[in-house]
């Protein structure tokens, strides 16, 4: 099977080769012969019903500074794509909601992954609330008091942006805290955002799990390990990874999420999980799969085109 292959994703030129899961995945379509275009998300545009993109023809090589070699730019109509893959890191806002809508005039003929309507139905933390008993307590809302309240309850708190990524804007309250009222001031200033508010858990300080499904299921596991100081395990910020085996507990956590997932079209995710709690659900540009690979040898790369394969075949 020879597919044609673009990539919405963020400049490739920037990508870390030795841990982004997009160049993986890149990488392992071109070894099957895949086609691969490159373009970004603003380049996207919808005409008439037409959706097209302006980008390039790309080649990928495990070589740091010289790892993508592009053609000359082109204008294509996706439609005529096998598969595009959504792969643009969050913010999760309208910009990225704006895309979903536009490649849903494409998809399913032209398969995208994950499904943008999935992807749009999922907001990677709002989509955890739907397993509360899985989580640990948790408040989304934009009101001060409902915040100040459940602090009140629970003390020892963190709090984040419920749309960013990697870290960012996450902090850790601790009970003798005073800097509540400050950072909810910094939050709502750009607007009433509703933030996501957890009862914080100490359990995190032996790290905390990330577990790719593959089309509903578990595949594989990281954990990463948060720098002394910090509360974030995000590799991003400096989170160190560990080799991982799933717990019973989360084979249970990956067996009520996984179906959700598969029904929602959503065949690449990522679980977090901390202590014996699902904190999140990763779907929009899940990463992790290298760090997997080098721990346990496998190809989570082969094992999510396989998939692709599988469902791009079925779709015919």
């Amino acid at each position: 099977m020879t597919l044609s292959v673009a990539l919405q994703m963020d400049p490739m030129e920037g990508v870390n080769i030795d841990a982004d899961s997009t160049f993986a995945l890149a990488e392992e379509a071109q070894a099957r012969g895949h086609s691969l275009f490159h373009y970004l998300p603003s380049a996207l545009r919808l005409e008439g019903g037409r959706v097209s993109a302006t980008g390039h023809a790309v080649a990928v090589q495990r070589v740091a500074g010289d790892h993508a070699r592009f053609g000359a730019a082109e204008t294509l109509d996706l439609s005529t794509f096998d598969v595009v893959l959504l792969r643009q890191d969050p913010p999760f806002d309208l910009t990225y909601i704006t895309t979903t809508h536009i490649l849903g005039h494409i998809h399913p003929k032209t398969l995208v992954v994950n499904d943008p309507a999935g992807v749009r139905n999922a907001p990677e933390k709002l989509l955890a609330t739907h397993f509360p008993d899985l989580m640990p307590p948790t408040l989304v809302s934009a009101d001060p008091a409902a915040i100040r309240d459940f602090r009140a309850r629970h003390r020892d708190i963190i709090v984040k942006p419920l749309f960013g990524n990697g870290g960012a804007g996450v902090f850790h309250l601790r009970p003798e805290d005073e800097n509540l009222g400050s950072l909810l001031e910094m939050f709502f200033r750009s607007g009433p955002e509703p933030l996501m508010v957890q009862a914080y858990l100490p359990a995190v300080r032996a790290g905390d799990k990330r577990i790719i499904l593959i089309d509903g299921e578990a595949a594989g596991a990281l954990n990463r390990v948060p720098n002394e100081g910090d509360a974030r395990s995000n590799m991003h910020v400096g989170g160190r990874a560990e080799a991982a085996r799933l717990t019973d507990r989360e084979r249970d956590i990956c067996r009520r999420v996984g179906p959700v997932l598969k029904n929602m079209g959503l065949l690449f995710a990522g679980l977090d999980v901390i202590g014996d709690c699902l904190t999140e659900i990763n779907v929009t540009s899940p990463t992790g799969i290298q760090e997997i690979g080098r721990f346990d040898g496998t190809s989570l790369a082969a094992r999510i085109w396989d998939a692709i394969e599988a469902k791009f075949a079925a779709t015919r």
